[in-house]
This record gives C-alpha cells, sequence and structure tokens, in this order.
C-alpha cells in the first residue's frame, strides 16, 4: 500500500491560534494534544499569496521536500514557532520504497534540520518524522515510535487527513471502531443466530 504525507503537525492549540481565520486549513486530531495540517496547494496559496513550487525531481539530502519551502512559506512557519515547537513533515512510500523527511523551526527560526533519509536503516528514533515529533514534546507510550503514538499511520494521503478533521475524528477512531465491532462480534456469539440485513460492518 501506498503512503504519502505532507503537513504541519504541532501543539493543537498553537494550530488552532495560527490557523482560525484560514479558509483553506483543516486541522486532523492526533493523540497528546497535537494536531495535523495537511498541506494542499489551496492552503499554501492562502498563506502566501503564490502557488506553491514542487520539485520536479526526486527529494534528496540537498533538496528534502518535493514541495518547495519558499520564503514566504518558511517565514509563515517559523512566526507560528514563535508560540512553540512546529514541525513541516513528508513522506512517500510505494511497494515499501520512499522517502520522509522532517524540519522544525522554534523562536522564529529553524532548530532543527531539515532530515532526508530513504534507507530508514538507523535505529526508529532516528528517522526523521520520529526525530521531528520528539522535539515537537511527543512521549514514548504504548505504540513502537512516536509516528504511531501520535497516529500519524491513520490516514495514507492528504485526502484521507482533511476527511479526518472535515469529520471531527479523534486519533483513536478506528480503535474505537474495532473494539465496538469486537463488542459486537461477542455479544453475537452469546446470543442465538438471527439472519438479517447487512448492517454498517458489512456483517449479516
Amino acid at each position: 500500500m501506498s503512503y504519502q504525507l505532507s503537513a504541519v503537525v504541532a501543539d493543537v492549540e498553537l494550530l488552532r491560534e495560527q490557523t482560525a481565520d484560514l479558509d483553506h486549513a483543516v486541522l486532523a486530531a492526533l493523540r497528546q494534544d497535537f494536531a495535523l495540517l495537511p498541506v494542499t496547494p489551496q492552503l499554501v496559496q492562502e498563506l502566501t499569496g503564490g502557488l506553491p513550487d514542487y520539485a520536479i525531481d526526486e527529494p534528496h539530502a540537498e533538496r528534502p521536500f518535493r514541495l518547495v519551502l519558499s520564503p514566504p512559506l518558511a517565514e509563515v512557519l517559523a512566526r507560528w514557532s514563535r508560540s512553540g515547537p512546529v514541525a513541516y513533515l513528508e513522506a512517500e512510500f510505494a511497494g515499501g520504497l520512499g522517502h520522509q523527511s522532517a524540519v522544525v523551526w522554534l523562536g522564529g527560526e529553524v532548530s532543527w534540520g531539515p532530515r532526508y533519509d530513504a534507507a530508514l536503516d538507523r535505529p526508529r528514533t532516528e528517522w526523521p518524522i520520529n526525530t521531528a515529533l520528539a522535539r515537537l514534546g511527543a512521549e514514548p507510550g504504548a505504540w513502537i515510535d512516536p509516528f504511531a503514538e501520535l497516529g500519524l499511520h491513520l490516514e495514507r494521503d492528504t485526502d484521507g487527513w482533511l476527511a479526518h478533521g472535515r469529520r471531527g475524528l479523534s486519533a483513536d477512531y478506528w480503535d474505537e471502531l474495532a473494539e465496538e465491532w469486537e463488542l459486537r462480534q461477542s455479544d453475537q456469539q452469546q446470543q442465538p443466530h438471527r439472519p438479517g440485513p447487512v448492517g454498517d460492518w458489512g456483517i449479516a
């Protein structure tokens, strides 16, 4: 399966305050009181007054992002970071191959990165996105790394994150669905079988 990410991640209250007056900002809830802001062409144009620029060649260490972080866009994110750390994250994978990149601003300037990695052969804590999330203040938990701990695996592309935000879903939405499905399965096993129409879960 493919995975694509182009988003700003920061404290949810910081992003709410900075995007309150924007028409094209959609915040998607993550765990630990963080939020994800999908970066769309419409959002970039609203933030900078110009259309976004995308690299023609594949990203690499010297130019780690597919989205060109133009001076106007970088200045916006740097300004936001005066209220707390702000990260821009990119990732693109298909068939197990791809890359991830990240940069963090704090206090109005770049505080870490940008970093690019296509090999991902280092410990998970050193991968660009995990390192950036740790610098935002993400704390270890039950999940394998900060990426999963905050819920960045829940949607697989920008459209998914936009839908996630517009529907007001929590970062635990899919876990809650799984728990409800398991509860329904348990209840059905305890009751006599009565055929019925296909329901919300695609089962009789």
